[in-house]
């Protein structure tokens, strides 16, 4: 799950417009605004937040749902983004967007 700190750099430039925060984990990275994740980074791949308001969006574009673990069915509720919208700072900005109005699941008691 490494990322380098060039690709880091360059994704945080993407997003400079909505302020993002980071913290490495796992040799990935987690993306944060206001202290709420909303996105991933791994083996140089960046993932968001989905739910059933943006999940189709992802799908439709030919997007894989985030792995953490090659050899376990787990999957988690993050999707790569397209190259073509990582490449485009305002709509990638408008996707983290979206990403970050998806409420946080709380832990049941």
């Amino acid at each position: 799950m490494a990322v380098t700190n060039e690709f880091l750099e360059f994704v945080l430039d993407q997003l400079s417009a909505i302020t993002v925060t980071h913290k490495k984990m796992f040799g990935g990275a987690g993306l944060y605004r206001n202290g709420k994740i909303f996105g991933l980074i791994a083996d140089e791949t960046v993932f968001l937040k989905v739910n059933d308001s943006n999940k189709k969006q992802y799908i439709d574009q030919g997007c894989i749902q985030f792995k953490p673990f090659p050899h376990k069915k787990m999957l988690m509720p993050y999707y790569e983004i397209p190259p073509s919208v990582l490449e485009d700072s305002e709509s990638l900005c408008e996707w983290a967007l979206h990403s970050l109005k998806i409420p946080s699941k709380t832990k049941s008691k």
